[in-house]
């Protein structure tokens, strides 16, 4: 059997350390409006965001995720759909939606799920 080099013993305890012993970062990101995006704006992202293809049953009546029936609410669920939808960039959220589009890292859906 050949003989292990030194450092490729070195090499792969330091690779078991660091998968194991490193904090997972989550990846996980949403795009929201701003909180003092007016209701002209939120009205507009929605409105852009189900022409372009997001299905907007959800926040219909009856829809999983109606409630709560606030305009905030309902934008943040359509800018959400179509920055998950277009590739997770700066430009699906910030860009498309204007200054009132904000990415985050805290999940600010509670139940319902996207």
């Amino acid at each position: 059997m050949a003989k292990k080099s030194p450092l490729i013993s070195l090499l792969l305890l330091l690779s078991f350390i660091m998968i194991h012993y490193l904090p997972v970062v989550s990846s996980t990101k949403w795009c929201v409006p701003d909180v003092d995006a007016t209701i002209l704006q939120l009205q507009a992202n929605i409105n852009f965001g189900c022409s372009q293809g997001v299905d907007c049953r959800a926040i219909q009546p009856g829809g999983s995720c109606f409630n709560p029936n606030k305009l905030i609410n309902h934008a943040a669920y359509v800018m959400n759909a179509y920055y998950q939808t277009h590739g997770r960039t700066q430009e699906a959220c910030k860009f498309v939606f204007g200054i009132i589009g904000m990415i985050t890292e805290t999940n600010p859906y509670g139940d319902c799920s996207f």
